[in-house]
């Protein structure tokens, strides 16, 4: 488990600046690969393949547990065998850390 899988979501109503582009780089660093920063750093957004429809639809529903445990929510796509998540806070129109926790957290669900 990483240091940032291991937090939790901090309630975010507004108020705050969003991560800028270094910070959120240094952050990005400490996700799996596939985690790219996209739209000028403002979300970060990653592909996973799966063997078939059963591990990929379990992968989603274990997000979704996730996002109802942290109240931080993601755009969440799939198809037979891929899963994309996009991560922002929608309440500062950009990065937290609470985008970065719930990615550890979905990189936790993927093991080594």
């Amino acid at each position: 488990m990483t240091e940032l899988s291991a937090k939790r979501c901090l309630p975010c109503e507004g108020g705050i600046k969003p991560l800028n582009a270094t910070e959120a780089g240094e952050m990005r660093a400490k996700l799996r690969d596939e985690w790219q920063l996209i739209n000028d750093n403002t979300a970060i957004e990653a592909t996973f393949k799966f063997k078939n429809y059963f591990r990929t639809l379990a992968f989603v529903n274990a997000l979704a547990y996730i996002a109802i445990q942290e109240d931080h929510h993601p755009d969440i796509s799939f198809t037979f065998n891929t899963c994309t998540i996009k991560y922002w806070t929608h309440a500062i129109n950009g990065l937290s850390e609470n985008d970065f926790i719930c990615a550890a957290k979905a990189d936790a669900l993927l093991g080594d």
